[in-house]
């Protein structure tokens, strides 16, 4: 029996949220093993990383070739179940469809980091914590086109972008204001958002009410982040205390972060009594003395 990592999942608990890792095996259901900071984690992987598929309406498709997917991509999927994923997807506007009430939200991931994006309202603040947002709230809710519009609208006037590097996010994670800053930096901006005329008229409005994550991310505690792994290796190992997560990262006490994207289609075991590899790391660099909108993609 071989169980595949598919990465960090964030489980819902009120506002808040808990992280897990899931693991998933052909033919059985999917689990997740939850996790919890200030215990020791430590794992490597072993044989090759493969392509997890296709995960489309709660159940996952498996990929035809079972190819090998490279180490550094941020996705487990081959070329095919990629653009197969991106044929029916929302994200990629190709799912204009979808009749699904959606809410607009705006996000803040440090200071002069905030985006606007859409989510289906069934999940909840679930796509937040999976962005690693620091603090949100809702703007909007209503049928995917209106929120779509609703996204440009933001962007075209108060120059907001829909995305912020992940890179970026996680260099100011260490270094954020107190938590009444950077909530007035979102009511601010919802405020501005609220002001604008153009507002499509099957949205509906949603008043200011600022969420921060501080909490389940374990923000208070996290050492600043100092090297970050780049790809896994066959037999590569990482080893140390686990002190807090958020996105797809989780942070180490000796300021070791791993993006569990990249453990993503890998076997993962407990490591040998020798040791293993070293996993590839670079360094993180610091954030500049002032942070904005520089670097977004």
């Amino acid at each position: 029996m071989t169980w595949w990592c598919t990465g960090i999942r964030w489980k819902e608990a009120g506002q808040d949220g808990i992280p897990s890792i899931g693991w998933y095996e052909p033919g059985r259901a999917e689990r997740a093993g939850l996790l919890g900071y200030g215990n020791r984690l430590a794992f490597a992987a072993r044989g090759e990383r493969h392509c997890l598929g296709v995960w489309r309406a709660g159940r996952r498709t498996v990929c035809p070739t079972g190819r090998p997917v490279p180490g550094r991509t941020g996705s487990a999927q081959c070329p095919e179940c990629a653009r197969l994923d991106r044929s029916f997807s929302v994200a990629a506007d190709t799912n204009v469809a979808d009749p699904r009430t959606y809410r607009v939200y705006l996000a803040w991931f440090g200071p002069g980091l905030l985006k606007v994006g859409i989510t289906a309202e069934e999940r909840g603040p679930t796509r937040l914590l999976e962005q690693g947002a620091v603090t949100w709230t809702w703007l909007g809710r209503g049928p995917l086109m209106a929120t779509r519009r609703t996204e440009e609208l933001l962007r075209a006037a108060l120059g907001v972008p829909d995305r912020i590097a992940y890179a970026r996010k996680r260099a100011v994670r260490a270094h954020l204001p107190p938590r009444a800053e950077r909530a007035g930096e979102v009511a601010e901006l919802h405020a501005r958002a609220a002001a604008l005329p153009g507002w499509p008229e099957s949205l509906e409005r949603l008043g200011c009410e600022v969420v921060d994550h501080a909490v389940p991310f374990g923000l208070d505690r996290l050492p600043r982040p100092a090297r970050v792994v780049t790809e896994m290796v066959p037999e590569g190992t990482v080893t140390g205390t686990l002190v807090g997560a958020a996105g797809p990262d989780l942070h180490f006490a000796d300021g070791l972060v791993v993006d569990t994207r990249l453990l993503a289609g890998w076997e993962l075991v407990a490591p040998g009594e020798a040791g293993g590899a070293e996993v590839p790391t670079a360094t993180v660099a610091p954030p500049p003395p002032e942070v904005g909108q520089d670097g977004l993609f």
